[in-house]
């Protein structure tokens, strides 16, 4: 397997991570994307959406992090990342959502507009991003994981913007239970730190 990623993309962190929990080896082909090798051939190829990350195996190219960890979890996975059962399956996908929504257009864009990597409106961001927050909170009040009470795709899909909320000056001390899931999800084997 292949994974093309940058080194500061969570979403390409999020395959990187699932791949190392589930012991999976792989190689990174990091892509230039002060460079803009995103935006040209051969990489368009691959993603005509110019985008990190993009999963290569066994002849099959697949890019979007939702797509990698649903096509990783249920080919090296087994039941425990992501059930084959209809309702448990959407019971993770509808975090996988949240992380597509609201962290993603939330507390990923505050970080890059406070890094100077993404331009637009902060607040606004901020805002989505403490709203998602807001959720992560409700759930996690009471219980440990996401779904299904034990770790699936709806982690890995949420862990790594909201870890990084800080950076983009989203404080996490108002959500204790966040806090702790991320303490936990960072004990699980195969979890390392970029």
């Amino acid at each position: 397997m292949k994974l093309y990623t940058t080194k500061n993309s969570g979403n390409g962190y999020k395959v990187a991570l699932l791949l190392s929990m589930l012991e999976q080896p792989y190689e990174t082909a990091i892509v230039d994307f002060p460079g803009g090798a995103h935006k040209k051939k051969p990489f368009t190829d691959l993603n005509p959406r110019s985008q990190v990350p993009v999963l290569e195996d066994a002849g099959r190219v697949l890019w979007d992090s939702s797509a990698c960890l649903v096509y990783l979890a249920r080919k090296h996975g087994g039941e425990q990342w992501l059930p084959a059962d209809p309702g448990q399956m959407a019971e993770v996908m509808q975090w996988v959502a949240l992380a597509l929504n609201e962290i993603q257009f939330g507390l990923q864009y505050a970080r890059g507009i406070v890094r100077g990597i993404r331009t637009g409106h902060y607040e606004e961001g901020a805002e989505l991003g403490r709203k998602g927050l807001a959720v992560l909170e409700r759930r996690l009040n009471g219980n440990e994981w996401l779904a299904l009470g034990r770790p699936t795709i709806a982690d890995v899909a949420c862990y790594p913007y909201t870890a990084r909320a800080p950076e983009g000056n989203i404080a996490l001390e108002p959500y204790p239970a966040v806090q702790a899931w991320i303490k936990r999800f960072e004990a699980l084997p195969g979890y390392f730190k970029v």
